[in-house]
């Protein structure tokens, strides 16, 4: 077993789509999906894109108000994940700062 701190997963910055305070860091890949960890700063923005496979967002801190082709933003918490299918436009902002895991692409859910 080893322990892995997500604080200390090596991130980058993002800026595409509008993007603001946005950063993600490679956790793992497969042939199939793969799993980063997202921050998002105060006031933050993942900017409105379609999805490249399914793609699961799991809240582990903070907020994050989630949108997707259709319909108004939810705002989610801690223990809560967004779904988005393959090609569908979402975006994700946040008011007080988020941190999640994101799993994308060949993924089934419940």
């Amino acid at each position: 077993m080893r322990i892995v701190e997500l604080a200390d997963v090596p991130h980058r910055p993002v800026d595409a789509h509008h993007s603001r305070g946005f950063t993600l860091g490679a956790l793992g890949v497969t042939a199939d999906a793969h799993v980063v960890v997202v921050s998002l700063r105060p006031g933050g923005v993942v900017g409105r894109h379609p999805a490249a496979g399914r793609q699961l967002l799991v809240v582990l801190d903070g907020d994050a108000a989630v949108a997707g082709a259709e319909g108004p933003a939810v705002t989610i918490g801690p223990g809560q994940a967004a779904v988005w299918e393959a090609y569908e436009s979402h975006e994700t902002r946040t008011v007080g700062g988020l941190l999640a895991l994101v799993v994308e692409g060949e993924i089934d859910l419940r």
